[in-house]
């Protein structure tokens, strides 16, 4: 029975989604001023992880994730670039997808863009606007979080604690034009020169949490299964994307909230920022960081926990997705002697393995004991590799299994290069001979020959097999 931790109610909580069969859920993306850093690769991989282990599991899922293409960052980055804001979000809406594509992100359902959606956003602050939600000052509109009986319950704040807050982050003349100094802009009047939308408060454009609501509902509907995000984003964006739909609609907006962990870099637990120039974008770690060891990395730490990013930790995690990948390959290469049949009580081995899986991935997505029966299953593969006599049938189901169990975490397990490559296997052979000779000096020339071309040799019982190093 899968459980999710839904942080509303701050319990894991038995999964049921609305359709049977059916997940529907919304993943706050980018804003698209500039490539996107370790952080935000960590909330898409690990949604797509956890959209990867439903898909896996028989559900249909629906993945909306958006782009926020206009906002503050977008208008004065594209002022420093010399182009306009749709422009800007063009450039880094395609650095999103390649890179998060390098990564194996699943492309989602949906990819819709807040500027494609303003007319529904101009009727949906109205709307709140003509149920008293919200009020229209000097061009704005701010909602009334006073009157939404629920503010603040997602982030488990009251709304005096909220108000203190509220008034040390705004400047005099915002907090002069509201209400309430926690109450929160859904449109914002255009300065001279910015780009703007008409609307009947004057030209301007949408907040940032509006964006979201109208988004999400219009492809989800009024209510869905979950919404999630990073862990910065509980409050206020996600708390008032509630308070904005549940308002409009007077329904429940969504079943289970979800949200991961930060990621914290360098040996000292740094949590990444600008200011204290740890800042890290993926687009640059690609240029020295193979995609898969990332996504492995990555895709391998319960959502929820912290991720401390270090090149220990890469290395670590290289390490480990080498061992599957020579397990894999181990398999495969004993199908080239292989009887045909199968071998039952391996089988039989094979399907426990699974089924522990199974029950570690349901209880909240935990992917580290996932992990550690995938890791189970390549060495049940390796031993089983080993046997003088071994059963086609066997290998393929074991090998098959190892891959569909690493889908899930994005990793693409890859089919050893074929020893039909003439030079490769007349330096084996060359080896071979030399050893047999005890002419052991050659014999040590070849394999660091091979080793410089990126070849590793593996001597077993079967003979020397090779791969290429990853």
């Amino acid at each position: 029975m899968l459980k999710v931790f839904n942080t509303m109610t701050r319990q894991k909580e038995t999964f049921e989604p609305i359709t049977p069969g059916v997940v529907n859920m919304y993943v706050c993306g980018p804003t698209v001023y500039n490539y996107i850093h370790i952080g935000n690769a960590r909330s898409a991989i690990a949604f797509d992880t956890i959209r990867r282990y439903f898909e896996y599991r028989g559900y249909q899922v629906t993945y909306v994730s958006n782009f926020t293409d206009v906002d503050d960052k977008m208008i004065n980055e594209a002022h420093k670039e010399g182009i306009t804001v749709p422009e800007l979000g063009d450039k880094f809406i395609a650095a999103f997808k390649e890179d998060t594509a390098a990564l194996n992100v699943e492309p989602a359902t949906v990819n819709p863009r807040a500027t494609d959606h303003i007319t529904e956003i101009v009727a949906f602050v109205q709307e709140l606007i003509d149920k008293g939600y919200a009020y229209p000052v000097d061009g704005d509109v701010y909602y009334r979080a006073h009157k939404f009986a629920h503010y603040g319950e997602l982030a488990h704040l009251n709304l005096d604690d909220l108000e203190e807050g509220a008034s040390q982050h705004t400047n005099d003349e915002e907090t002069a034009r509201k209400e309430d100094p926690v109450d929160f802009a859904l449109w914002k009047g255009a300065k001279p020169g910015e780009i703007s939308w008409p609307s009947p408060w004057g030209a301007g454009r949408p907040g940032w949490h509006i964006e979201c609501s109208v988004m999400s509902t219009h492809y989800l509907g009024d209510t869905f299964d979950i919404h999630g995000g990073g862990e910065d984003l509980i409050f206020p964006h996600h708390q008032n994307e509630i308070a904005q739909s549940e308002a409009k609609t007077g329904k429940t907006f969504v079943h289970y909230w979800m949200h991961n962990g930060f990621v914290t870099v360098g040996d000292d637990d740094e949590k990444m920022s600008k200011s204290l120039g740890n800042f890290v974008t993926v687009h640059d770690i690609l240029k020295t960081v193979d995609p898969q060891t990332l996504r492995f990395f990555m895709a391998t730490t319960q959502y929820r926990r912290p991720i401390q990013y270090t090149q220990q930790n890469l290395d670590t995690a290289e390490r480990n997705l080498e061992r599957l990948q020579t397990a894999y390959n181990n398999m495969g290469y004993r199908l080239k002697d292989a009887e045909a049949g199968n071998d039952p009580k391996v089988e039989q081995e094979t399907r426990q393995i699974v089924a522990d899986y199974i029950d570690a991935m349901d209880d909240d997505f935990n992917v580290q004991n996932g992990v550690a029966e995938v890791f189970e299953l390549s060495r049940l593969g390796n031993v089983y590799a080993e046997r003088p006599v071994v059963f086609a049938g066997t290998l393929e189901f074991m090998r098959k299994t190892l891959a569909d169990l690493l889908s899930v975490f994005g990793v693409k397990l890859a089919e050893a290069t074929s020893l039909g490559d003439d030079g490769i296997q007349a330096l084996i052979d060359e080896r071979l001979a030399a050893r047999k000779a005890r002419n052991f000096e050659r014999s040590d020339e070849i394999r660091e020959q091979l080793k410089n071309q990126g070849i590793i040799l593996e001597d077993t019982p079967q003979g020397t097999r090779w791969r290429k190093e990853n």
